[in-house]
């Protein structure tokens, strides 16, 4: 038996002594070299998407600066506070290392293929810069001044910040230029990889043209021409039906579904509750959306808490099992937006079709009848007299900023970007506010410590690294 033994180690050692470069064992035979583009693409999207739905006090609190959900037992964040758990921090490193690097991977990949349909991937590399405006933009409102011209290169540790207005106007020509290469001739995406509008090019067109609108709406108060220009041009082909929404679709099965059914139903919280300010609002005016909204109380109520104290959790109101449900789709883009900024454009003179009143009924119905309401609910909402576009109270700004702070419920980034450009309504500050109304998020930790040249020279430039501070379009 040791014969035996010692024979198979001498033929194993004699085998082995064989092999000089053993390296080919490192290959990883059964899993891609690399990562298909499509796929970095739709995790970009649904990584976006999580972060612009989410409720999660680490990532999105944005509810609490339009004033929509208040907070029975942790006060911090609907006080304004998003610096202890480094929420700007985290809202940063999500768009720029989680989004923006994606979808540039994605791009790269697409541009080597030497096997892909030329036209396909026209509308491919389109797509993915469309989401890559879509996502500075994001950022670019949020934090005023940012890296953006050596933001993505991957040699440059710490790039310049630039100038929000040139990043503005570049991102508007940069979209202009996507929607001319776009083709409905050929296909994008496959409908598994597009999770917004599963392969129609034509959607594509049209989403393209409706982010044009918003950031042309965006800088109308401080350049009208330039808004006037960019609205005309985008607005005949920016969404004109609910059947063209942009939205991500999510799904029951976990980790595909709507982060909000993790944060309300599966975590299990006592905390998120409907804020005073918006359930006062949709209680006094008899609101058609308010069972869409929210649920009742203990006792069978809607009642709201008040922004920054404790509120008792069973005797307010909650999110609504609507809200919570795993499949709920997240809005990108929306034909309800897209009218308000059509009544806000006639007011503003420039060209477009029908009157302000018009626009305003269309956005606010097609609101109502999203959230579950009906055309009768619609029509008798509409008559109301502080509700009615002749009737309601002050100038367009707040008829319009006024019910689209209600319209976008849920959508609560999109709020803030409103609620701050078109200074309607005017929101209570809650109870021990850690600052002023958060009209920016504060540069991220990060920046200040290892690019701190830079920062220094960024949060200099646009009056102060503060929350209170107001970007440049924001005068009023």
């Amino acid at each position: 038996m040791k014969k035996r033994f010692i024979s198979i180690v001498v033929l194993v050692l004699l085998i082995s002594a064989c092999t000089d470069d053993i390296t080919r064992f490192n290959d990883e035979t059964k899993r891609a070299s690399e990562v298909p583009p499509g796929s970095l693409f739709s995790n970009a999207v649904k990584t976006l998407s999580d972060g612009l739905a989410s409720a999660s006090v680490n990532v999105n609190i944005f509810r609490h600066f339009v004033n929509h959900w208040a907070q029975a037992v942790i006060q911090e964040e609907a006080q304004f506070n998003y610096v202890t758990r480094s929420i700007n921090d985290a809202w940063w490193t999500r768009m720029y290392r989680d989004v923006l690097n994606d979808l540039k991977e994605s791009a790269r990949i697409i541009t080597n293929d030497v096997t892909l349909n030329p036209t396909i991937k026209t509308n491919q590399l389109a797509i993915i810069d469309i989401m890559q405006v879509y996502t500075f933009n994001i950022l670019v409102t949020t934090y005023g001044d940012i890296p953006y011209s050596k933001s993505l290169d991957d040699q440059l540790l710490f790039p310049v910040y630039d100038d929000a207005k040139t990043v503005n106007k570049e991102l508007m020509i940069r979209l202009e230029n996507d929607i001319a290469k776009l083709s409905i001739s050929a296909p994008g995406f496959t409908s598994s990889e597009d999770i917004i509008f599963q392969g129609s090019v034509a959607k594509w067109i049209s989403f393209a043209n409706s982010l044009q609108v918003r950031m042309a709406m965006t800088i109308s108060d401080v350049d009208n021409s330039l808004a006037k220009t960019a609205f005309e041009k985008a607005n005949p082909n920016a969404i004109n039906a609910i059947s063209n929404n942009g939205f991500v679709k999510y799904f029951t099965a976990i980790p595909n579904n709507n982060p909000l059914y993790d944060q309300l139903v599966l975590a299990n919280r006592t905390d998120y509750i409907a804020a005073k300010d918006l359930m006062d609002v949709l209680n006094s005016f008899e609101d058609p959306r308010k069972p869409g909204f929210f649920g009742v109380n203990n006792v069978g109520l809607y009642v709201g808490g008040i922004m920054g104290i404790p509120s008792d959790y069973p005797k307010m109101s909650k999110p609504s099992t609507r809200v919570a449900d795993p499949s709920a789709p997240n809005v990108l883009i929306d034909y309800v937006e897209m009218e308000f900024y059509r009544a806000e454009a006639k007011e503003r003179g420039y060209n477009v079709t029908g009157s302000a009143e018009s626009h305003y009924n269309n956005a606010i119905k097609a609101s109502i009848l999203y959230w579950g309401g009906t055309e009768a609910n619609a029509d008798k909402y509409l008559l109301r007299s502080d509700v009615a576009y002749t009737t309601a109270a002050g100038g367009w700004k707040q008829k319009i900023g006024f019910q689209k702070w209600i319209a976008l419920y849920n959508r609560p980034f999109e709020g803030w970007l409103e609620v701050r450009r078109l200074d309607f309504p005017k929101l209570t500050i809650p109870v021990n506010a850690f600052s002023g109304y958060p009209n920016r998020m504060k540069y991220p930790a990060n920046e200040q410590q290892l690019n701190g040249s830079n920062y220094t020279n960024a949060a200099t430039k646009i009056g102060g690294d503060k929350s209170e501070t107001k970007l440049y379009w924001d005068i009023f």
